[in-house]
């Protein structure tokens, strides 16, 4: 059985950003493990999560406002990559460069897909 979020690219596209960031995540120094890394991973892991529950909801309203939670923790994945840059904790890379492209194109997505449920 597939259900409704599966199919859905905004989704899809947050399990390859959840995929980036555990990779940057275990990078980091050990002590930021129950700090910085548990942030960035709950927040990486609440934007596949709000989309999914979302796409369960009844009405075009309710999935807008669970795609407004998933934008949100988006931006929280991107502040904890400039904290992480400012700390120097992530260099010029090809996985970093990856990274901020799949945010903003997510972010560019769900953006469309909240807009388009208006």
């Amino acid at each position: 059985m597939r259900y409704k979020f599966e199919d859905l690219e905004v989704w899809k596209l947050s399990l390859d950003l959840g995929d980036f960031i555990y990779e940057i995540s275990e990078m980091l120094p050990e002590v930021e493990k129950f700090n910085l890394k548990s942030q960035v991973i709950r927040a990486v892991t609440s934007i596949s999560l709000n989309i999914a529950e979302g796409s369960t909801s009844q009405s075009n309203a309710e999935q807008s406002r669970f795609i407004g939670y998933a934008i949100r923790s988006l931006i929280e994945v991107i502040a904890c990559l400039r904290i992480m840059e400012r700390r120097k904790y992530l260099h010029a890379s090809d996985l970093k460069s990856s990274t901020e492209e799949l945010c903003h194109k997510l972010f560019i997505k769900l953006q469309a897909f909240r807009n388009a449920l208006s």
